[in-house]
């Protein structure tokens, strides 16, 4: 650690030597089609806000390079012949290029005069999207106050999503469960790409997805396209970045989440061949020895590392190799304490050793076949773990508020869950005409299982025998196979149809969807202003967890779930949206989805699977069937302005209402329904001086929600049991006090002659506001009826990170003057 601290102090001494000079950087990039991804040799891309402008031409490969750009905020206007122009903001820093990929889409009639100019700002990649999706950029999860470069906690900050945890960024989507959210990368299902994953969850509190290793990339929350499957309630498709196969740079950041190394140039200068390496491993234990307060007691770890290595070949086809990988561990231990202490992330009676391990690693083809059409294929090999082992801890809180402890800790519960999957990933994206577009396309996914969890039959009884709740190991390989068929129709330059169907089947509960139908119409209403309907059906597997518990009858181990069916959604979406002058807009959305098929408990019971999948806790489920039902519906409004002039702005307001029926028939409030979400954002930059070297920016973010619900506790069971327990009467009708919470961000930023500094200070919750997370379970001998004690989330918490880049020119680099 000191080593690297010299390191960066000595590349900044040097740095600070040159600042007087004018700095200047490249913009390079690719413009292709939108759908076949064919360069379009020709297009025009130049620099409008500078004087004289700056322009260039794509060459055979559609490749741009735009040499000397003063640095700073820059537009970008990118023309092709037939095509809808665009236009871009592009941020350019002595430290690295500033490399974009941009997509054109093709103008379905020519000669007409063009109504909505292409995919304008916040718009998504794909272009089969017509409601319910947004855009994310590396600049935009840095920009965001209190997202911590996590694009998870980013999308909280819209319309519609929402945080469950201030300590994890599992994400509720218009009142759906997090497990109804899916990641995927190139293609691909990924694991759950957190570090402290639990099994089953999609969050985690420290993301292993580095924004400095993603590309721009797209998030679908509701009648998402026909291609995405296995989810009822929101997609990640994420991109990795290529490495600059130009220029060898590298970028260091040390700060709160961890030290981070990235590393990244040319393979081959002559074929284009890139390199992109970066790893991060954690801090905490530095910030712990200061005194700094996250949440526990106890001194996470953990560690990940991303590579891609690219390699174009000819005919504009391309390779790449990629991997993501991270591990992480935490002792939480209850048994140092002396007097009382609450800690988010533990449990009162007990000593935690928790740890989990994910890693993916895959080849991704793509080539354009000709002008009309594109291969895109990946093959993936992803690992998962979780493992946790509980020692009991018999203590006694004497009356001077101090523990007594009456025994050393004994082992009472440990699990082990493993899974490897293997996944194949194959479409084919093919321009009938101007008009007609079609992808079709399969996604196969093979898993292979180990469930191991043991526990005492009395878990305050060293001499208690252990039983197995879970034991199970694959035979043979679990597929997930899912097929989609899209087609685009652009009628005219006003009205474009997208529809399609997905089909998928799970062989470990043989559930089948034969046929689920997705529809978008997109009218554009002026030159301004875009109605748009969306409708579709969806269906998910459960957390593969769940199927493999059992119940023991003698010694008979019996999988009671094992035939569970997919849980399914029918969603609908109406929205409008209008541009407001140069770079603001205004959207509404208003959307009714029906969840059918859930699973409930075959005993009259308030549970349903609609309930689960947020906290650090899973579930145990009894005898399942798919009879549950549950629906959501809301409206929603954004008023945003991006990224201009060196301020943005960001208001958005969700108001909706979430409702389950659990298998005793009664109507309930789910554990997500929070009514309301009121979010405001806004960062200005300002400069220091008369040009772009020295900038100082800040952002600053509120958010109020409605509180979290929960139930009548049941004080006899939950003393029993040693966790809280809820009656079924009541469940969800008591609610905690309404979330509050203000977040602020400065960054300043040094261009120097070839280096970049950047200091980042996030301070999240900065009025120490108490929001409640839930409750806890707390013996208390004063009054036995209240075993259980309010848990807080995080307080007050400073993040703060020092980033540096800088580049490393190559013998025939052209000057930058």
């Amino acid at each position: 650690m000191k080593k690297i601290f010299l390191f960066y102090l000595f590349i900044g001494l040097v740095s600070f030597c040159s600042i007087g000079q004018d700095l200047k950087q490249n913009i390079r990039g690719t413009v292709v089609d939108a759908e076949s991804k064919y360069p379009l040799v020709g297009a025009k891309v130049i620099v409008t806000s500078v004087d004289p402008q700056i322009g260039g031409i794509c060459d055979e490969k559609g490749n741009f390079t735009l040499l000397n750009v003063p640095i700073g905020k820059h537009q970008v206007d990118i023309k092709s012949i037939g095509y809808n122009p665009r236009s871009l903001t592009v941020i350019v820093n002595v430290g690295k290029e500033s490399i974009i990929n941009v997509q054109m889409e093709e103008s379905a009639v020519m000669g007409e005069t063009v109504v909505v100019t292409g995919r304008q700002k916040g718009e998504v990649i794909n272009e089969m999207a017509t409601v319910s999706a947004q855009s994310f950029s590396v600049e935009e999860t840095n920009r965001y106050a209190g997202s911590r470069g996590d694009p998870a906690r980013m999308m909280s900050n819209y319309a519609g999503a929402q945080g469950t945890d201030d300590s994890r960024n599992d994400l509720v989507i218009r009142g759906n469960s997090p497990l109804g959210i899916i990641y995927r990368v190139e293609g691909v299902s990924i694991p759950n790409p957190n570090h402290f994953a639990i099994a089953g969850s999609t969050g985690g509190p420290v993301s292993i997805l580095n924004n400095k290793f993603l590309d721009n990339s797209d998030f679908f929350m509701s009648a998402f396209p026909a291609e995405y499957g296995n989810s009822v309630a929101g997609v990640f498709d994420l991109n990795l970045r290529k490495g600059n196969d130009r220029l060898h740079e590298f970028s260091g950041q040390f700060g709160f989440l961890g030290t981070e190394l990235l590393f990244e140039g040319p393979l081959s200068k002559k074929t284009g061949a890139s390199y992109l390496v970066m790893g991060r491993y954690s801090t905490l234990a530095l910030f712990d020895k200061v005194g700094l307060q996250y949440g526990t007691d106890a001194t996470p770890t953990y560690g990940d590392a991303a590579f891609k290595l690219n390699f174009p070949l000819k005919k504009g086809g391309n390779l790449s190799l990629w991997s993501i990988a991270g591990t992480s561990g935490i002792d939480i231990l209850i048994s140092d304490q002396t007097e009382p202490d609450q800690d988010a992330f533990g449990e009162q009676d007990r000593d935690q050793l928790f740890g989990t391990d994910m890693a993916i690693a895959g080849i991704t083809y793509k080539k354009p076949i000709n002008k009309k059409t594109f291969l895109k294929t990946s093959l993936s090999y992803a690992y998962q773990k979780q493992s946790t082992q509980h020692l009991y801890i018999l203590r006694t809180l004497l009356p001077d508020s101090t523990w007594q402890y009456d025994a050393d800790p004994f082992d009472m519960m440990g699990y082990s869950y493993q899974i490897q999957t293997g996944s194949a990933y194959l479409s084919l994206n093919h321009k009938l005409n101007k008009k007609h577009i079609i992808k079709y396309g399969i996604n196969l996914d093979a898993y292979h299982m180990n469930m191991q969890d043991s526990i005492r039959f009395d878990i305050t009884d060293s001499s208690s025998n252990f039983f197995y709740r879970w034991d199970y190991k694959s035979n043979s390989p679990d597929f997930l196979a899912q097929a989609f068929l899209q087609w685009k129709y652009k009628i005219n330059q006003r009205l474009t149809l997208n529809a399609g169907v997905h089909a998928q089947y799970f062989t470990l509960s043989n559930s089948l969807s034969a046929a689920e139908p997705r529809i978008g119409l997109k009218i554009a209403t002026s030159d301004k202003s875009v109605l748009a309907l969306g409708a579709g059906m969806h269906s998910q597997h459960h957390p593969l967890y769940i199927y493999t518990y059992h119940q023991n009858l003698g010694n008979q181990k019996i999988y009671h779930n094992l035939d569970m069916d997919f849980i399914r959604s029918i969603h609908s979406v109406i929205s409008y949206s209008t541009k407001i002058g140069k770079s603001m807009s205004f959207k509404t959305e208003a959307y009714y989805q029906y969840l059918y098929n859930v699973p409930v408990t075959v005993e009259p019971s308030s549970f349903s699977i609609l309930n689960q999948g947020s906290g650090f806790a899973r579930f145990f489920p009894d005898s399942l069937e798919n009879t549950g039902t549950g629906y959501n519906y809301g409206l929603e409004f954004t008023v945003q302005k991006f990224f201009d002039n060196s301020f943005f702005f960001m208001t958005t307001l969700s108001l909706y209402n979430s409702k389950y029926y659990g298998s005793d028939g009664i109507l309930r409030n789910t554990d997500f329904n929070g009514n309301y979400i009121a979010n405001a954002l806004a960062g200005k930059e300002f400069k220091i001086g008369k040009t772009d070297k020295h900038s100082l920016s800040l952002g600053l973010k509120v958010t109020y929600a409605g509180g979290k619900r929960r139930g009548i506790v049941d004080p006899v069971m939950t003393d029993s049991l040693k966790e809280v327990i809820f009656l079924d009467s009541g469940y969800n009708e008591v609610r905690f006090k309404d979330y509050f919470r203000l977040d602020v961000k400065v960054n300043y930023v040094l261009n120097a002659k070839k280096t970049t500094h950047e200091f980042g200070l996030d301070l999240v919750n900065i009025l120490n506001y108490d929001n409640i997370l839930g409750l806890t379970y707390t013996p208390n001998q004063d009054n036995p009826m209240m075993p259980y004690q309010e848990r807080n989330q995080l307080g007050f918490l400073p993040i703060f990170y020092y980033k540096l880049d800088f580049k490393v020119a190559g013998k025939k680099e052209p000057p930058i003057e």
